[in-house]
């Protein structure tokens, strides 16, 4: 591992540096045009804000709509890199453009035609900064990059927001001052991406209509990727019905002044920049989308506090921070499953049309947040009905895929009443069929081993567990599979067989080959079900051990069950081995699973 992190963590260094001055521009550029806008309309009240501030953040969010079909053609058709430096050296040439347009025509169309064309710049760069992640980095650092890119991201947004009240103040009437200072910082972007890595084309030339319709059957062919699609459809568009709201909810119910109009956004980012690095770090690797119904309840909750008690300054800007950590448990294992699930030839392609979608939903909620105050909403009537449709979309996503909401319990029990440590989890493979087959020592093994790795894991239940009513939904939605060894030789190979055809789907099986729970501890010998189940088909039989859980909650310690945890938090580790072939022994597996359980043993000798 310590060989291979050294050069991981330069490839992203220029990316970085790239991405923060391309969003600090963007939105500096776009908070000073929505505060010139709103002042030219100072005595229209409420509403006359809101118009105008939607009309800037359509002129910004509709080329980054359109142009993300010409991005979908570029972007597997070229190299990532050299999308890269493009866009950056086009965004350069937008930042001269609006300097000169400040100077000519501050209050004008000029500054929005500049404001359009930095969206379209932004479509363009979105699929070459996202998709080139998994081709310079392994997949175990997906989750770390996309948190470290989306705290650099907004971390720029917070400068950029606040930076452009300030700046307005501080050059006066010479707003050209202000659009050179953003050319200067678009130019050290650019230079800062010569650093990126070389990469080949992923992808070969051919028509648009063609690559347009590889992206879309790459996404409605694989679930999660659809889901992961619509997911971000709808959170974008209400973090931009937020995000345009809050503005105006700075200026008119806080009463900001125009240096302090952008902090409850700057607030916001700065929440989702920190909570992009702690779920980066508690993902551990892994493209954990457990943490999205965390992320989305919390957002909900948080934004019906802030429209119905409307808690002044200080209450606000502790709620818009917890609404930006939220957003990152919501937004980062998004972006790491799109980049994870989408096919490599086609992962920009697919990307960038995730981002059309996605800015089809922001230029919806944009226009739905001036609906609304067209209507007479509120600023704080607005972010009510943001946290009414966050709910909705909770519920509704729940629903389609129950297992992110199991995958969440288990997420906390691991983080709080256990602790649990994985080893050589990059043994299982990131696709195609595998069969998991571990030791068994207590009734939360099949909890510890869906914390350890990323991928749905289809357990094989006994059916007297399977059937209890309690057990079963939670069951059911793991997809689990049940064996009866007393309903007869057809259940008992229906079974088997319902457990190869998830093998040939490229599924994860988990089956304890014991039978049964160990009662003193020690390993039993490994029946031959698995055998049956992986004949004929070439799938890995991955080894795996599970430490220090016999005589912890749910295990029997000397024969008797524990029915309280013995230490909060109790220490686990899951060990996974080398891969084997499908033709290995039941002995020869379960020797693995004993060396697998030296080493354990070892590694907690040593504290580590």
């Amino acid at each position: 591992m310590e060989s291979s992190s050294t050069p991981a963590r330069s490839p992203l260094a220029g990316l970085l540096v790239a991405q923060f001055f391309g969003a600090f521009n963007d939105n500096a550029f776009k908070m000073m045009v929505a505060l010139l806008a709103m002042a030219a309309v100072q005595s229209g009240g409420e509403a006359a804000a809101q118009s105008v501030t939607t009309l800037t953040f359509v002129v910004f969010t509709l080329p980054l709509m359109l142009f993300a079909l010409p991005a979908l053609g570029l972007a597997d058709r070229v190299s990532k890199r050299t999308l890269v430096l493009g866009t950056k050296g086009l965004e350069v040439a937008l930042m001269l453009a609006g300097t000169f347009a400040l100077h000519m025509q501050p209050g004008g169309w000029l500054p929005l035609v500049v404001l359009a064309g930095l969206g379209a710049q932004s479509a363009l760069f979105s699929p070459a900064k996202y998709g080139i992640l998994p081709e310079v980095l392994p997949h175990e650092r997906l989750s770390s990059a996309n948190g470290q890119l989306e705290a650099a991201s907004f971390l720029a947004i917070i400068l950029g927001t606040a930076a452009g009240g300030l700046l307005l103040q501080a050059v006066g009437a010479e707003l050209w001052i202000a659009g050179a200072a953003l050319t200067s910082l678009a130019l050290v972007g650019f230079v800062a991406s010569l650093a990126i890595p070389h990469v080949a084309a992923a992808g070969v030339i051919e028509p648009f209509r063609v690559t347009l319709g590889s992206a879309w059957r790459a996404v409605r062919g694989d679930r999660a990727l659809w889901l992961a699609t619509l997911g971000s459809l709808v959170f974008w568009g209400i973090a931009s019905l937020l995000g345009q709201d809050v503005l105006v909810y700075g200026k008119q119910i806080l009463e900001l002044p125009d240096t302090l109009a952008g902090l409850p956004f700057a607030l916001f980012a700065i929440g989702i920049g920190a909570g992009a690095l702690l779920v980066g770090r508690l993902s551990r690797g892994k493209v954990e989308t457990g943490w999205i119904p965390l992320g989305a309840l919390v957002f909900a909750f948080g934004a019906a506090a802030m429209g119905f008690v409307q808690p002044g300054r200080v209450g606000t800007f502790g709620l818009m921070t917890v609404l930006g950590v939220a957003s990152a448990f919501i937004v980062v294992p998004l972006n790491a499953l799109v980049q994870w699930r989408a096919p490599a030839a086609r992962r920009g392609a697919v990307i960038a049309l995730i981002n059309g979608l996605s800015c089809a939903g922001i230029l919806l909620g944009n226009l739905v947040c001036g609906a609304l105050a067209s209507i007479g909403a509120s600023s704080s009537h607005i972010l009510i009905v943001a946290a009414v449709l966050v709910l909705a979309g909770t519920i509704w996503a729940v629903r389609l895929l129950p297992e992110a909401l199991m995958r969440l319990v288990i997420l906390l029990l691991a983080h709080t009443l256990y602790r649990v440590r994985v080893l050589g989890a990059q043994r299982v493979p990131t696709t195609g069929g595998a069969l998991l087959v571990p030791n068994h020592v207590s009734f939360l093994d099949g909890l510890f081993l869906i914390a350890a790795i990323d991928r749905p894991i289809r357990f094989l239940v006994d059916s007297y567990w399977y059937e209890r009513p309690l057990l079963r939904p939670f069951l059911a939605s793991l997809g689990a599979i049940p064996i009866s060894s007393s309903g007869g030789p057809r259940v008992l190979l229906r079974a088997l067989r319902s457990a190869g055809e998830a093998l040939d789907q490229g599924q994860v099986v988990c089956l304890f080959a014991e039978g049964e729970i160990s009662r003193m501890g020690s390993t039993l010998p490994f029946r031959r079900g698995f055998q049956r189940i992986a004949k004929g088909r070439a799938v890995p039989i991955v080894p795996v051990h599970l430490d220090r859980v016999y005589g912890s909650f749910l295990s029997p310690r000397a024969g008797r069950m524990q029915w309280w945890p013995t230490r909060v938090p109790c220490p686990v580790t899951v060990s996974f081995g080398e891969p084997l072939p499908s033709t290995a022994a039941p002995a020869e597996i379960r020797a693995r699973v004993d060396e697998l359980a030296v080493g354990a043993w070892e590694v907690r000798a040593e504290g580590l």
